[in-house]
């Protein structure tokens, strides 16, 4: 019976080794093109296609493309960053705006934005603590100096905000990744003892302010809306005419060190993701040396929050300074946390240009390794706000509260291009292209799809093949257009 009983186990054994042999075979398998087919979705200036689906494609024998062909080359087999969400901010300026809405016009932006079948399917989403620039005035969760916080009250949210956040919570199938910002502590906490204008926190306040952002996760948490995440402090690097407090490197590294880090440790939040900076790439590298070469900071740090708004300086976009974020610190993130327009005009919100900014940036940020993105207000009005302060901008998506109209420009759907098609989990591939006229990046989604994105910035239409292993698909990208390719 032994040597029966020995017979059995090695036969067993063989047998899940022959099955495991052949799972990681298959495994191994290289990527191929064949029998695949590729839907085209477009969206192209002087034409009425707007994430619209114009060709289906199929792939032909191409083992050698020529060098006067155009071709972008894509490689599954090569992965990099995984895909955390794309979305934007729930400000009181988008949620004030989204309940001066009627019923169906606020059933239509929701579904717009967050159905995934029917809208472009945002999983990603940003709020304030306390008051920022986009609210209809500037409040505080406590009393003045109150250092234990025992008027702790989130009363002002409930109006809007937090019913906003739970609409779309819902739309967005019951999950939606959100993080939050504060944009200043509490005046009395300050060193101009004002909210707006900067001023510096004062250190005999630092443990009485890492203590509020517990307070507030606890607060939305009991009130069902789970907190993701949360950035040290919008724009440390800005007087602002708004909400604004001035962090130098080595602040926000010590605060992060000695304060905020433990607090939220100590509170049981070890697992909330904090993000330091949150302002723009040109001074994040500087910004994330002097952060996270500290140990002590680093290791309470998830990742490395990031502006656009560098331009109004004369710096550029700077996507270089990512990259090299990426590269310098491969075990943090990086997340885009705002950007949008700015110097809001009615009249140009059919302007091409708006949506070709997200494309250009989200084209470089995401290849330079960005796990999320984050777009600033989701939703405004026909003036570009409510802003306290009347720094008007653009979004996405307007709401023209004087006939309860929804306007959408080409930046909702440039946003749709990368939204619509990369799901959360999805791996960023090579997606190479042999002519700079255009720009593309790629993923493959967890169900195996490949959602290859192409953008062609110039004024002539542009023929080209998407090339994966020796197989070939021809199609065009219009002038001014972006499309996405999703092979399945």
């Amino acid at each position: 019976m032994k040597r029966r009983s020995l017979k059995l186990s090695i036969g067993f054994v063989l047998t899940a080794l022959v099955t495991v042999n052949l799972a990681n075979a298959q495994k191994a398998q290289p990527y191929s093109a064949a029998n695949k087919t590729v839907k085209v979705y477009v969206t192209a200036k002087g034409t009425d296609d707007r994430l619209k689906q114009t060709a289906t494609l199929t792939f032909t024998s191409n083992p050698q493309p020529v060098e006067t062909e155009v071709a972008i080359f894509v490689d599954p087999s090569k992965t990099f960053q995984t895909m955390l969400g794309i979305g934007g901010a729930l400000t009181d300026a988008a949620a004030e705006t989204f309940y001066k809405l009627p019923k169906d016009k606020q059933k239509e932006f929701l579904t717009a934005y967050f159905d995934k079948d029917k809208g472009i399917g945002y999983t990603l989403g940003r709020t304030s603590i306390q008051s920022s620039d986009f609210s209809s005035e500037s409040y505080s969760y406590v009393k003045n100096n109150d250092i234990s916080l025992k008027s702790f009250d989130v009363s002002h949210d409930k109006k809007y905000r937090i019913p906003f956040i739970k609409e779309v919570t819902a739309a967005a199938g019951g999950k939606l990744t959100l993080f939050a910002s504060p944009w200043s502590p509490p005046g009395w906490m300050k060193t101009n003892g004002d909210v707006l204008h900067g001023g510096k926190l004062l250190p005999k306040y630092d443990q009485s302010w890492a203590n509020f952002y517990v307070k507030f996760i606890q607060t939305y948490e009991k009130l069902g809306i789970p907190i993701w995440g949360l950035s040290v402090q919008n724009e440390p690097m800005a007087t602002q005419t708004w909400e604004s407090c001035l962090y130098t490197a080595e602040d926000e590294r010590d605060f992060i060190k000695n304060f905020l880090g433990p607090t939220l440790y100590k509170a049981g939040m070890a697992g909330k993701k904090l993000i330091a900076w949150d302002h723009n790439r040109d001074l994040m590298y500087q910004r994330a040396s002097t952060i996270l070469e500290d140990p002590e900071a680093a290791k309470y740090v998830w990742g490395i929050g990031f502006h656009w708004y560098e331009t109004w300086t004369g710096a550029g976009m700077n996507f270089e300074n990512t990259r090299l974020v990426a590269k310098a610190f491969p075990d943090k993130k990086l997340i885009f946390t705002e950007g949008c327009v700015e110097k809001f005009d009615f009249n140009r919100l059919n302007d091409w240009a708006l949506g070709e900014r997200y494309g250009l940036s989200m084209m470089n940020d995401f290849n330079a390794g960005t796990v999320g993105w984050t777009d600033w207000n989701i939703l405004l009005d026909e003036k570009g706000g409510p802003n306290h302060v009347g720094n008007f901008c653009f979004a996405p998506i307007h709401a023209d509260t004087r006939n309860g109209s929804l306007i959408y420009t080409n930046s909702y759907y440039y946003m749709g291009h990368f939204s619509k098609f990369i799901h959360p989990g999805a791996k960023r591939i090579v997606s190479s292209a042999s002519r700079d006229k255009l720009l593309t990046t790629a993923y493959i989604n967890p169900d195996g799809k490949l959602a290859v994105i192409v953008m062609n910035r110039g004024d002539e239409n542009i023929d080209y093949s998407l090339w994966i292993k020796g197989k070939a698909a021809k199609t065009t990208a219009l002038a001014h257009s972006i499309a996405t390719l999703v092979v399945e």
